[in-house]
């Protein structure tokens, strides 16, 4: 009796083995598929990232195109304004160098007088106390006889 339950047990454990080999097992159909799906994903990557680049590269153009536009338009405002107006309304409404406007920086006088704010009070004299002298500030009293 024990020698038929062994043989009924490695009986059932093969067919056991033989059904789950089944299912795990890979044919090489489905290796070859796998492969063809993942070289056409990689195709479509690049394929989408030359379109991105593509596409950036095509909106950068035009868009240094509509401010060459922009620049030439208001080139042309600044000297029709020059040209028919005043020179104090013309300078005032559109200034004929356009460096001002787009970008470049311009040095005027009034900036050449500008000086960074300072972090203490300056001395109007300078035999004035200064502001960490002990008696800063305060008023000296005159004591009365």
């Amino acid at each position: 009796m024990l020698w038929l339950t062994g043989i009924g047990c490695l009986l059932v454990g093969i067919a056991i083995g033989y059904f789950l080999l089944g299912r795990v097992n890979t044919t090489p159909n489905k290796v070859t598929e796998l492969e063809q799906k993942l070289q056409d994903l990689q195709r479509n990557h690049a394929h989408y990232r030359d379109e991105v680049s593509e596409h950036f590269s095509t909106t950068a153009e035009l868009v240094q195109q509509m401010t060459d536009s922009y620049k030439d338009v208001y080139q042309h405002l600044a000297s029709g304004a020059q040209d028919l107006c005043s020179t104090d309304v013309a300078s005032k409404l559109l200034p004929a160098n356009n460096e001002n406007v787009f970008g470049a920086v311009a040095h005027d006088d009034e900036d050449e007088d500008l000086q960074a704010p300072k972090d203490y009070a300056p001395r109007q004299n300078p035999n004035q106390a200064g502001a960490l002298a002990e008696d800063f500030g305060l008023e000296k009293v005159k004591e009365q006889e």
